[in-house]
């Protein structure tokens, strides 16, 4: 059985991981660590990461951008392989990341769902096939009222696997309301909504002359990505140092 430890256990993804991981026989929490050190499980929980001694074969973190840096310096030292879901991180703390993946096992995901990793592989083809024939190429994302960065990272990544199949031409535009111009052709446009309790949904448009092809993801609960987390944490434990991803996992 996979022993892992969860850092942002008290939040809302942390209790959907705890709740799946009690009744699933290949993984258990051992730890928790979270600002609130309050108790829900049967695992201890501790406020700061560094005081956590108990025996893991992998981290989860759901956690916040400021608990970043703490996480990987642990990782690195103990030599716990890490997930990395918690989004809206800095590019110091990316390359933080990236740095500690020459030391330990990372696997960073800006979304943990099976379907939004399958979409990121649809959409390179899509690319290749429609905005190289001059489609306009804009990005809406969806989710609740409580999160906190914006655009969401699912919707950066999804950016990403178009820019990657047009060998980065593309930059991205977050606001157009500064400006009085015509679209740049090479541009895509990331618009984020938030409101009520969306889980989370994204539109990738391709947008051409009289006809506009959409491709989109919706989530209906927590638990997909919950789900991913927990898979990932079955691919990665006991893997060597280096960067990985869901679509490692996908493919394994």
């Amino acid at each position: 059985m996979i022993k892992a430890i969860l850092n942002g256990c008290n939040g809302q993804m942390g209790r959907v991981i705890s709740d799946l991981a009690a009744t699933d026989e290949s993984i258990e929490i051992v730890a928790g660590v979270d600002i609130d050190t309050a108790q829900h499980y049967d695992y201890p929980v501790y406020g700061n990461i560094a005081d956590c001694d108990v025996p893991a074969d992998v981290i989860i973190d759901f956690s916040h951008v400021s608990c970043i840096d703490a996480l990987m310096d642990y990782s690195v030292e103990r030599q716990i392989p890490v997930i990395v879901c918690t989004t809206g991180l800095s590019e110091t703390q990316e390359e933080k990341v990236r740095a500690a993946s020459g030391q330990v096992a990372v696997l960073k995901s800006a979304n943990m769902s099976l379907g939004i990793n399958t979409l990121m592989e649809i959409l390179k083809p899509a690319a290749k096939a429609l905005a190289a024939a001059g489609f306009d190429v804009e990005i809406v994302e969806k989710h609740h009222n409580r999160k906190l960065d914006a655009p969401s990272g699912t919707a950066i990544a999804l950016a990403d696997s178009v820019n990657e199949a047009m060998d980065g031409a593309y930059s991205y535009t977050l606001d157009r309301s500064d400006r009085r111009q015509k679209r740049d052709p090479r541009e895509i446009g990331i618009q984020s909504v938030r409101g009520g309790s969306i889980v989370g949904e994204h539109e990738v448009m391709f947008c051409g002359m009289d006809e506009v092809v959409t491709l989109k993801h919706t989530a209906y609960s927590r638990s997909i990505f919950a789900n991913g987390a927990i898979e990932a944490a079955r691919y990665l434990a006991g893997k060597p140092a280096g960067y990985y991803t869901m679509a490692d996992v996908v493919k394994a």
